[in-house]
C-alpha cells in the first residue's frame, strides 16, 4: 500500500509543478479565445477583416432576436468582441476582463438565444472563463510583465 501512495504522490507532485501550472494556463487561454475567435470569423464578409456580414446582420434580426439590443448594433459589437477580446487573452494582455467580456457574452447567448445549450457547450466556456477570472493569464502573458514593471 505504501509503494501506492508514494507512486500517487510523485504523479500527483509532478503534474502539480509550477510548469504544469503554466502549461494549463496558456492551454485554456488558447481554448476560450479559440472558441470566439472563430465565430468572430463566421461574421465577417468573406475576403474582409472585419466587414460584418449581411448573414450576421440578418441572423440578429431573426434567430438572435430575442437579444436586448437593437440587432444591427447587437451583430457589430458581438462581430468586433469575438476579435478583440480572443486576442488580448493570447496576448496575456487584461486577460481577466477580457475572459469576464466573454462570459458575459457567454451568459447573453445562453439565457437569450440558446438556453437549451448549458449542458453541452456553455458550461465548458463559462469554465474557462473562470479559471483565468480567478488565475489569471500565468507567467507567460503581458499582465504578469505590466504587473512585475510596476
Amino acid at each position: 500500500m505504501k509503494f501506492v501512495t508514494t507512486s500517487y504522490n510523485r504523479a500527483v507532485a509532478l503534474v502539480s509543478n509550477s510548469w504544469m501550472d503554466q502549461v494549463t494556463l496558456i492551454m485554456v487561454r488558447v481554448s476560450l479565445a479559440g472558441i470566439f475567435w472563430r465565430s468572430g470569423r463566421t461574421k465577417v464578409a468573406e475576403g474582409s477583416w472585419l466587414l460584418v456580414s449581411d448573414t450576421a446582420k440578418f441572423l440578429f434580426q431573426e434567430e438572435y432576436k430575442a437579444v436586448p439590443l437593437p440587432p444591427e448594433f447587437a451583430a457589430y459589437m458581438a462581430t468586433y468582441a469575438e476579435h478583440l477580446f480572443p486576442i488580448l487573452i493570447i496576448l496575456g494582455l487584461f486577460t481577466r476582463l477580457s475572459a469576464l467580456a466573454l462570459l458575459g457574452m457567454t451568459m447573453v447567448i445562453q439565457i437569450f438565444v440558446y438556453p437549451e445549450a448549458w449542458w453541452s457547450v456553455h458550461i465548458i466556456w463559462v469554465s474557462l472563463a473562470l479559471v483565468l477570472i480567478v488565475r489569471g493569464a500565468g507567467r507567460f502573458s503581458i499582465d504578469t510583465l505590466l504587473v512585475k514593471k510596476t
